[in-house]
């Protein structure tokens, strides 16, 4: 069993503590994202404004902690004597034992799963939301170029007729 100086191991536990904050901020992203595309596809602009104002206010809160998780994970690399670069959760457990090495063990596997279940979601967002804007720009092409001259109809007879002077939007006032 490695026995680790105090100073490292209240490092970890407070590594611990942002560790713990990171996951509890993965978690509600990803019941925002939800609520997004709810919002979205609800059309409901007043929740959806709210929203985007919330997670404005807890993006700024946030650095805070993604701060303190830089400044530890420097002073962990420095107390174990590696690089910033190799000092990551699965070098700081195969540097534990015991209950530590199994706490940082259970938050690595939590942030890894939340992380991918947050970049699928992300993903489905983007798609959602492309999907919105590409809609709206087919709906307003159509709707504009319906008075042009591209646009032909074929009367009862079967010729083929070019609509003119019939625009969907009359843009006189």
């Amino acid at each position: 069993m490695k026995t680790l100086p105090v100073e490292i191991e209240e490092k970890i536990d407070r590594l611990l503590a942002v560790l713990d904050n990171d996951i509890r901020h993965m978690e509600e992203t990803l019941s925002r994202l939800n609520e997004l595309r709810a919002f979205v596809i609800k059309r409901d602009d007043v929740s959806l404004r709210k929203l985007l104002e919330n997670i404005r206010v807890e993006v700024d809160n946030y650095k805070d902690n993604e701060l303190k998780r830089r400044t530890l994970r420097e002073e962990l690399a420095i107390a174990l004597g590696c690089s910033i670069e190799q000092m990551t959760l699965s070098r700081l457990e195969a540097e534990l034992s015991g209950d530590k090495k199994d706490e940082v063990a259970r938050r690595k596997i939590k942030v890894q799963t939340l992380a991918g279940r947050l970049k699928k979601e992300h993903l489905n967002t983007a798609i959602l939301l492309s999907d919105c804007a590409r809609f709206s720009r087919m709906l307003l092409k159509n709707i504009f170029e319906l008075g042009g001259t591209g646009v032909m109809t074929y009367g009862p007879r079967g010729y083929a007729e070019h609509q003119t002077n019939r625009a969907f939007v009359n843009l006189q006032f």
